[in-house]
């Protein structure tokens, strides 16, 4: 499936904000991108994951695409998945908000 980001499609937008200690920031990333590779890019529905880090350490987004919200909901029933976010919830705290694009502008 094309990664895009564009309005009124069927794709749906998990964001991950997590909040860290500067000196955890690279940690974090690690442990994203390791639970991307070997879990959620296995899980059915899953589309695409991007990392995005604040300039001064404190911030990582997750912008992730799912082909459903009960895709989602499906993946967040698994021990391995609740087994691997409490390993994130020691590093990071996070918020967690499930979205549809409503607007993209483009130059």
């Amino acid at each position: 499936m094309e990664i895009s980001i564009r309005p009124n499609s069927d794709i749906v937008t998990l964001i991950n904000i997590f909040t860290v200690e500067p000196s955890n920031q690279e940690r974090l990333l690690q442990l994203l991108t390791e639970g991307t590779e070997t879990m959620m890019s296995r899980q059915p529905g899953y589309i695409s994951a991007s990392f995005h880090k604040s300039k001064d350490a404190r911030k990582v987004i997750n912008y992730a695409q799912w082909k459903s919200i009960k895709d989602i909901e499906a993946f967040r029933t698994k021990r391995e998945i609740g087994e691997y976010f409490k390993r994130v919830k020691e590093v990071a705290e996070y918020e967690t908000v499930v979205c549809d694009v409503s607007y993209v502008h483009r130059v």
